[in-house]
């Protein structure tokens, strides 16, 4: 079953596409296709960044829509709509990287698929990149969360399920790592 498919039916509420969820559609199509193209691209590089893996950034990407549809998701406008699917990608991400990991696809270096999709490195991501590659996966989610999508400590809190009095000191000591990494030119 594809992607394309399975909006339609959730949207229309045939629970039967997606083995007995029972949705509760707020948006209509047009709403959620607006409302995908404003936040894709940015939940998809909060999980390819946190990741490292564009193709799990890919999966996940599209079951997190899927489980927001599904989802009794906030009524409280697009931003609460947005920090509810960061939040279930968040707790996606955990979800795999608690789960045994394969060989497969874990064998092949990153700059493959940087070469393979034919990114383009701009200076900062040169530089960030070896960096952030270095960090704990949470420092780098952490990071990721309040610099490239600009979410505050509380929202952060919310997404991650942290403690919302513990993110500042988290970012605090991420940030600290980051700048130690960058002065030693990417080595631990």
């Amino acid at each position: 079953m594809s992607w394309e498919s399975i909006i339609p039916n959730v949207l229309a509420g045939d629970s039967q596409s997606l083995a007995g969820t029972a949705p509760v559609a707020a948006m209509d199509n047009e709403q959620f296709a607006a409302f995908y193209a404003r936040s894709a691209r940015s939940l998809w590089a909060y999980l390819a960044r946190v990741s490292r893996d564009p193709g799990l950034a890919d999966d996940l990407t599209q079951e997190a829509y899927v489980r927001f549809l599904c989802a009794a998701h906030p009524q409280d406008g697009e931003v609460a709509a947005r920090r509810y699917l960061f939040k279930i990608a968040t707790n996606l991400l955990r979800d795999h990287w608690r789960r045994p990991q394969s060989s497969s696809i874990d064998d092949v270096p990153e700059h493959t698929f940087a070469a393979a999709s034919g990114e383009t490195h701009s200076d900062s991501v040169a530089i960030l990149g070896p960096a952030m590659a270095q960090m704990r996966p949470r420092d780098r989610q952490l990071l990721w969360l309040a610099y490239a999508e600009g979410y505050s400590h509380h929202e952060i809190a919310q997404i991650t399920g942290l403690a919302s009095a513990s993110i500042r000191l988290l970012l605090f000591r991420a940030r600290r790592k980051m700048a130690r990494l960058l002065r030693s030119g990417g080595e631990a």
